[in-house]
């Protein structure tokens, strides 16, 4: 039965991420400045009505007029005009000016003229001080204002009182709180434009990909260069490494240090970017290992931002090509016996119809001798088919070129589970027998030795022949690479050779007297799973 899975929650896009991210905190911070502001705002209203009322207050108790008549009876009708006139100019509840005994000089109401103020709050400044309250009076809710009136010889005679009702102010506070929302509303519009132009830019930025999709391409492109046998090194459009994948740190990597030795490839890279044309199938030599590169620009919108260089070791490809050459060998070599034995079989089969019975019995043991000499020592001795097979081969080509391949009779090599020790094996001996026959050619005749032993989990072999032999000055030279007496493109048998045995623990070493003998020693471990018979 099929249990499905729970369906993922679908990711939140990239613009609506962001938008509810900056709306957010736009949000947030135009709450708190509204709050602050109108806060502010606030204060500063009252405290300018106010401030108004006291200018007004004062300049009244100031006023000549307002002096003379409080020295006059309330009824002298001096005060009230004067106090009418300026209510209305200044849009102010009521102007009433007292003696100091708190009896009321004017009045909106003109019949409360003579009667005493209503109210506590007008009692601190009967003492001479300046009050502002709010209190309620004939008149309804009021912010009142109370200044003290002197005479010229500064004595108290009287007193201004304004009141300005608290509509007045509150409609001075919602004016301020209308101009503080216009403000954040044109505020909001504005942050709102900026985010969509960010979320485009980012878009943009990011090929109209959503963050989702590309931490999954990320990842798809991390396992994918982890996976890979491939070293690969990519570097941007100022030549700076920007990618290096595990198999090609390793590579790169020195045996003695954690320090890469990129620089071939970065000059590669380099010479690239410059060119602008790819380069393929280019050999580069780098911490000891032959490379075989592809290094190609990077363009995008048809300028180049980049350049990236795929590689392997040519060992590999080398080992590779020795282990199909030695399996075409050992094909071959199967074929050629096979047909030896056909045609030894009409042979026996025309003896039989001839019934030359004593001729027949003398080619079965010859025939059974020659196999036993040529193959059957082979397999008795070298236990590895692929090695054997290796060998047998070799021994027909030397066969066809007119000379001679002998294995020695004390040769002894068990079988071996490492393939690589084998491969390793069947490169170095393919080199030294093909470059011995290479030696020989132009002699009537020639022989080829090969010894191979097996020692406490070490294999030790020699090659040698009775070539021309290598002159005394090219004995340090033969195993650099590209070095050869041949001609061009050749000299990298030797080489591959060293580097595969070193690569091992092994080593490979020569002696030569040349127009007498060239002999060459292999040594290398071998994992033998089983003692030869």
């Amino acid at each position: 039965m099929n249990v499905l899975s729970p369906a993922r929650k679908r990711p939140m896009k990239l613009s609506t991420t962001v938008t509810l991210m900056i709306c957010s905190v736009i949000g947030t911070v135009l709450l708190l400045m509204f709050t602050l502001w109108f806060s502010q705002i606030s204060n500063a209203t009252r405290d300018g009505v106010k401030d108004m009322a006291l200018a007004v207050a004062r300049t009244l108790a100031d006023n000549p007029e307002i002096k003379r008549g409080l020295t006059l009876p309330p009824d002298s009708n001096i005060i009230q005009p004067l106090a009418l006139a300026v209510a209305k100019r200044n849009h102010l509840l009521f102007v009433v000016v007292t003696d100091i005994n708190g009896n009321r000089y004017s009045h909106p109401n003109s019949q409360l003229i003579g009667l005493h103020y209503i109210g506590d709050d007008i009692n601190p400044t009967l003492k001479g001080k300046e009050n502002v309250a709010i209190n309620h009076g004939m008149l309804g809710y009021a912010l009142r204002v109370y200044t003290p009136v002197f005479n010229d010889k500064r004595q108290q005679i009287g007193v201004v009182a304004i009141g300005i009702a608290l509509t007045k102010v509150n409609d001075e506070l919602a004016r301020s709180r209308i101009d503080v929302l216009l403000t954040i509303l044109f505020s909001a519009l504005v942050c709102a434009a900026g985010t969509w132009s960010l979320v485009r830019v980012l878009k943009r930025a990011l090929l109209g990909l959503e963050p989702h999709e590309i931490s999954a391409k990320l990842k798809q492109r991390q396992a994918m260069l982890h996976s890979l046998k491939e070293g690969v090194i990519a570097v941007d459009q100022n030549g700076q490494v920007t990618l290096i994948n595990p198999a090609a740190k390793k590579m790169l990597q020195s045996s003695d240090s954690d320090e890469t030795d990129d620089g071939p490839l970065l000059a590669e890279l380099k010479e690239v970017l410059q060119r602008d044309e790819p380069i393929y199938d280019r050999e580069i030599s780098c911490n000891g290992l032959l490379l075989i590169s592809n290094t190609v620009p990077i363009h995008w919108q048809g300028v180049i931002v980049g350049a990236i260089s795929t590689f392997r070791d040519k060992t590999e490809v080398s080992q590779l090509l020795q282990r199909l050459d030695g399996m075409v060998n050992y094909v071959d070599a199967l074929r050629t016996t096979s047909h030896e034995f056909m045609n030894k079989l009409h042979v026996i089969l025309g003896l039989l119809n001839m019934k030359s019975y004593d001729k027949l019995e003398e080619y079965v043991l010859q025939t059974a001798q020659n196999y036993q000499t040529d193959i059957g020592a082979i397999q008795q001795q070298i236990k590895s088919p692929v090695v054997a097979g290796f060998l047998l081969g070799k021994i027909h080509r030397a066969q066809e070129l007119g000379f001679t391949l002998t294995l020695a009779e004390e040769s002894r090599v068990p079988d071996n589970p490492s393939e690589k020790q084998v491969t390793v094996l069947v490169t170095a001996l393919g080199n030294l027998i093909e470059n011995a026959l290479d030696a020989m050619r132009g002699q009537p005749e020639g022989e080829v030795s090969v010894l191979l032993h097996y020692h406490n989990g070490w294999l030790s072999g020699e090659v040698s022949d009775d070539g021309p032999g290598i002159a005394q000055v090219n004995i340090d030279a033969i195993f650099a690479k590209g070095f050869s007496t041949k001609g061009d493109n050749r000299g990298v048998g030797l080489f591959l050779a060293r580097q595969q045995l070193s690569a091992l623990g092994g080593s490979i070493s020569v002696e030569s007297e040349p127009g007498v003998y060239t002999q060459f020693f292999v040594h290398l471990p071998w994992d033998s799973k089983r003692t030869t018979a």
